[in-house]
C-alpha cells in the first residue's frame, strides 16, 4: 500500500497487480458495448443538430424504444407466479392506483405530474447505473456502495442544475419534440434559473469532492475492479456530455438506459430460467426454454410492444396515450424497486453471485 502513496512514478508492483481483478458482467465486448451504448445514440443527435426533422425522428425512435422496454418488468412481474408472491397486494393493487394518481394528478397540476415523472425516470435510469456498478464491486468482494451512489447522484444533479442555468436551454429545446409531458418538466427546471447558476456551482464542488474521495477509497481496497471503472468511466463522459451538447446527451441517456435494461434481462433470465438449477418461472421460464430461447422472447416482445405503442400513440386520444405511457413507466419504476434486489438468491444467481447479506 505504501507504493500507492509514494511521490514520483513507480513500476506496478506485484501487489498492485494482484489487486486488479476485471471482473465483468457478462463478456468484455458484451459489458463494452453496454457502457458505451449512449454513444450511438448522441453521435447521431450531434450529426442531426441542423436536422429539425431528423432529430425529431431520432429523438421519436429513442423515446419510443424507452416506452417499448418498460412493460418488461410487468411480464416479468405478472408471468412468474414466485415474483407475484413477492408483493402479492401491492402487484395487484398498483395498477389501479398508479391510473387513478395519473388521472387525478393531470386533472390538477399537470406541471406536478410532469415534474414528477420526469425526475423519477431520470433517478431510475441513474439507479439502474448505479446497480449494474454494484455489481461489479460485488463480483470483486465489495459489499459497500454508498459513496459511489453519492457520486452518481452528484453527477446528475449538476447536470440538472447546469441545464437549468444554461439561457440556451429553452432555444434547443424548441428544436426539439420532447413530448407535451418532458416539455414540462424541462420548463419547470428552466424556471429556477435565478438560482441555478450558485447552485450548480456549489454542486460542481460537491463533484469533485465525492470524487476524491472515491478515488482514495479504490486506493485502499484490497482487490478493485477494472471493468467497474470503465463502466464509470462511460458514465461520467456522458455526463460530461450534458454539460455542452444536452439534447445529444439526453437521447443518448434515454436510448442507453433502454438498450441496457433489455441486454440485462436477457443475460439475467437466460441463467435463472434454463440450465441444471432452474427456475420454473412461469410463462417467462416456460418462454425462455422454448425454441425462441432468450434472445428470441425479448426481440419478439420489443417489435410486439414498439407496434402497441405506435398504435397507441397514433390513433388514441391525448388524454389516453398520457395515462397509458406514465402508468405503465410509473409500474416499470416502482416494480424494479422489488425484483432487483440482490439479496434475494435467485437475483444474484442470475449475475453470477451469492446473495448479499
Amino acid at each position: 500500500m505504501a507504493a500507492l502513496t509514494a511521490p514520483g512514478p513507480r513500476a506496478p508492483t506485484g501487489e498492485g497487480l494482484r489487486k486488479l481483478r476485471a471482473v465483468w458482467i457478462q463478456r468484455p465486448v458484451v459489458d463494452l458495448a453496454v457502457a458505451f451504448a449512449w454513444i450511438p445514440f448522441a453521435l447521431a443527435a450531434w450529426l442531426l443538430a441542423g436536422d429539425t426533422d431528423g432529430l425529431g425522428d431520432l429523438l421519436g425512435a429513442t423515446l419510443l424504444l424507452s416506452l417499448a422496454h418498460q412493460p418488461l418488468t410487468l411480464a416479468l412481474v405478472y408471468g412468474d407466479p414466485d415474483q407475484r408472491r413477492l408483493r402479492r397486494r401491492i402487484f395487484t393493487w398498483s395498477p389501479l392506483v398508479f391510473v387513478v394518481a395519473v388521472v387525478v394528478g393531470g386533472l390538477v397540476s399537470p406541471v406536478l405530474v410532469a415534474a414528477v415523472a420526469g425526475l423519477w425516470n431520470a433517478a431510475h435510469t441513474l439507479l439502474q447505473r448505479y446497480g449494474l456498478t454494484r455489481i461489479y464491486g460485488r463480483r470483486v468482494g465489495q459489499e459497500d456502495g454508498g459513496l459511489e451512489k453519492a457520486m452518481l447522484v452528484s453527477w446528475l444533479v449538476l447536470a440538472l442544475l447546469w441545464a437549468a442555468a444554461d439561457p440556451g436551454t429553452p432555444g434547443r429545446l424548441d428544436s426539439v419534440q420532447l413530448g407535451s409531458v418532458n416539455e414540462r418538466a424541462i420548463r419547470l427546471l428552466t424556471a429556477i434559473r435565478p438560482v441555478a447558476a450558485l447552485l450548480a456551482a456549489l454542486c460542481a464542488l460537491v463533484v469533485v469532492v465525492l470524487a476524491g474521495a472515491w478515488v482514495r477509497a479504490e486506493r485502499k481496497r484490497a482487490v478493485v475492479n477494472p471493468a467497474k471503472w470503465l463502466y464509470l468511466l462511460a458514465t461520467a463522459l456522458l455526463f460530461a456530455l450534458s454539460l455542452v451538447q444536452p439534447v445529444a446527451a439526453l437521447i443518448g441517456y434515454v436510448g442507453a438506459h433502454a438498450l441496457e435494461y433489455l441486454v440485462t434481462v436477457d443475460h439475467h433470465v437466460g441463467r435463472r430460467y434454463t440450465g441444471p438449477a432452474a427456475e420454473p418461472g412461469g410463462l417467462v421460464g416456460a418462454a425462455v426454454r422454448s425454441r425462441l430461447g432468450r434472445h428470441g422472447v425479448v426481440a419478439t416482445y420489443l417489435v410486439v410492444w414498439a407496434i402497441l405503442f405506435s398504435i397507441v400513440r397514433d390513433h388514441a386520444s391525448p388524454v389516453v396515450v398520457t395515462t397509458t405511457f406514465l402508468t405503465l413507466g410509473g409500474l416499470h419504476v416502482f416494480y424494479d424497486g422489488f425484483i432487483w434486489k440482490l439479496r434475494r438468491p435467485s437475483v444474484a444467481k442470475g449475475f453470477g453471485m451469492s446473495a448479499q447479506p
